[in-house]
């Protein structure tokens, strides 16, 4: 397999898996769900760690369509070398990173990291356009 390959892997899995932050703290601050929970689809609040692990979430799942085309197109294509398996290394480790976080609320970092992320998405276009 190769790096880019593995590494669109793992970001779909940690893609897949950055739910459980939020439903952790849906269970904690509103224990488990009721039969009403399954009818009214009204969000039950959470603190604000919480909707920060949703949006996390929802992030990575907006994130994630770019980046896993244009490493199928470079697979597709052949054009993978060093610089793109940079960029699909990069992009996960910054992407796991981003997820923590906004999770944290750590300021400022969390936009610089989506910078970087966006980054990686350009360089492996520009590399898959070479």
């Amino acid at each position: 397999m190769s790096p880019e390959l593995k590494y669109l892997a793992l970001t779909a899995l940690l893609t897949g898996s950055l739910w459980i932050p939020y439903i952790v703290c849906q269970v904690m601050t509103n224990g488990t769900l009721q039969t009403t929970n399954y009818i009214d689809p009204t969000p039950r609040p959470v603190p604000l760690w919480g909707q920060r692990a949703n949006r996390a979430h929802i992030n990575a799942v907006e994130t994630f369509a770019p980046f896993a085309a244009l490493v199928i197109l470079i697979q597709l294509t052949q054009k993978n070398d060093s610089m793109t398996a940079f960029w699909a290394m990069s992009y996960f480790w910054i992407r796991l990173a981003h997820a923590v976080v906004y999770i944290a609320a750590i300021p400022y970092v969390r936009t610089i990291l989506f910078v970087l992320g966006y980054v990686c998405i350009v360089g492996l276009f520009v590399d898959l356009m070479k």
